[in-house]
């Protein structure tokens, strides 16, 4: 009875045996994989984290970058301004004109009829003249002894005076010594020295290429600044001038603001060289502006100064 009741234990032990390696030969591949798995979840996870650093370092040097180019154009133009402002100079156009007064006069003259009719319109009537200012432009100086640039539309009235006022507000008498037939260019002149601009190259301009103008804004504003981009190059056309129409070929078109009294002031790059003389806009439009190429003008200078 014994040895069979311990047959019997021997039996259910080594079924018991050989059920725990059966389940555990059964179980233990599945706890491998789910071990590789979390593994490889693991190191995506990390690789993941990796990315999304990379990414955000990214975009951080991006914007660093943005803002340094944005501090550096800011920069480059505030030091262009400062360089060439002090060159700009603002012209104001001076005449004697008729000095006109209203009276009132007896409509039929010395008719003796009318004379007890107390009967008087008005009339104008020119009583002399007077000096007045009948227009304004800018110029800047090419030389240190003296010599502006501007437009030949700006000082085309013989009978009349022209006064330099001086970026320091004080002013100046000046004479036109040269005006050129062919483009929209003359040459003035004041006593003393001067600085100077500094003239570039406009063979080598390019579309979109960042621009500023600096002038007498609608003859009342002095060096007034405005910022813009080369829009257009090698333009035909033909602007409307107190003399008539005057022929532009070859010139620079920006959106940089040119407005009346602009007319002879300097058109020019970040790097404060001149690149332009600007000379006319379009009435009506959204800064459409025009600005004889410098090198026009280069040859010009050298032969008449």
């Amino acid at each position: 009875m014994n040895q069979i009741y311990y047959t019997i234990i021997s039996l259910f032990i080594t079924l018991l045996v050989g059920a725990g390696f059966f389940f555990g030969f059964s179980i233990s591949p599945e706890s491998e994989e789910i071990v590789a798995l979390k593994e490889r979840l693991s190191d995506l996870e990390e690789r993941i984290g990796l990315v999304r650093d990379e990414a955000s370092e990214a975009r951080d040097e991006l914007e660093r970058r943005a803002e340094l180019r944005e501090k550096s154009q800011d920069d480059l133009l505030t030091a262009a301004v400062a360089s060439i402002a002090p060159s700009v100079v603002s012209i104001v156009i001076s005449k004697d004109v008729p000095k006109m007064e209203i009276v009132h006069v007896n409509p039929f003259g010395d008719d003796p009829f009318f004379k007890d009719f107390d009967i008087r319109v008005p009339r104008i009537v020119e009583r002399g003249t007077e000096r007045k200012q009948v227009g304004a432009g800018t110029g800047f100086f090419i030389t240190r002894d003296g010599h502006i640039a501007t437009n030949r539309h700006v000082v085309n009235d013989n009978e009349a005076d022209y006064t330099v006022i001086l970026s320091d507000g004080s002013t100046k008498g000046a004479q036109v010594i040269y005006k050129d037939s062919d483009i929209d260019f003359a040459i003035i002149k004041i006593s003393g020295s001067s600085s100077k601009v500094s003239l570039g190259n406009s063979d080598s301009l390019k579309l979109g290429q960042s621009v500023f103008a600096i002038g007498n804004a609608l003859g009342e504003f002095s060096n007034s600044v405005s910022v813009g981009i080369i829009s257009g190059l090698n333009r035909q056309l033909e602007a409307l001038s107190d003399s008539g129409l005057v022929p532009l070929n070859g010139v620079i078109q920006t959106d940089a603001a040119i407005n009346p009294g602009n007319s002879g002031g300097p058109l020019s790059g970040l790097n404060g060289n001149v690149i332009g003389i600007n000379v006319a806009t379009v009435r009506g439009s959204e800064n459409i502006s025009f600005s004889i190429p410098v090198d026009e003008i280069k040859a010009i200078i050298n032969r008449e100064i």
